[in-house]
């Protein structure tokens, strides 16, 4: 698992949001934007994290900020997700786990003593040119938007 880090330039990506919206790096030219990786959509701690961002949504765009979530979640599972805690921001629906490889965080990870590959949390805050500004590997799923803003 090679990830992204500061000073790293975001590799393209073309990926469906939770409408079915085709979603690419390319559109986030000239703007500031956070990627946030989370392993999925409806559990616990990515629903404090996701509502955490929306709940400081406006801050977040205040700053200059666009947010983009990532998951490996189905269109379907995202929409749901989206529109059960009325998220201001799209969801990505990488099955094909394209953007998780491109940024470096599915891999290796233990749970109660068991190994397995998933999605590391982590959240990636990118400049106007596609450069990786700041990277934020240990979330804190209540309070992310201060870490961010931090």
């Amino acid at each position: 698992m090679q990830t992204l880090k500061s000073g790293d330039k975001v590799p393209n990506f073309k990926v469906n949001d939770q409408d079915g919206n085709s979603i690419s790096s390319e559109d986030y030219k000239g703007k500031k934007w956070i990627v946030f990786f989370y392993p999925k959509a409806s559990t616990p701690g990515c629903t404090n994290e996701v509502c955490n961002l929306r709940d400081n949504y406006e801050e977040l765009q205040k700053q200059g900020y666009e947010l983009l979530g990532v998951s490996a979640d189905s269109e379907k599972r995202q929409k749901n997700f989206k529109e059960k805690h009325k998220l201001p921001f799209p969801l990505l629906a990488d099955e094909n786990k394209e953007v998780l490889n491109a940024f470096g965080v599915w891999g290796p990870k233990k749970f109660m003593g068991k190994t397995y590959d998933g999605i590391h949390r982590m959240t990636f805050i990118i400049d106007e040119t596609g450069i990786v500004e700041r990277v934020i590997e240990k979330v804190k799923t209540k309070d992310h938007a201060a870490q961010i803003l931090d």
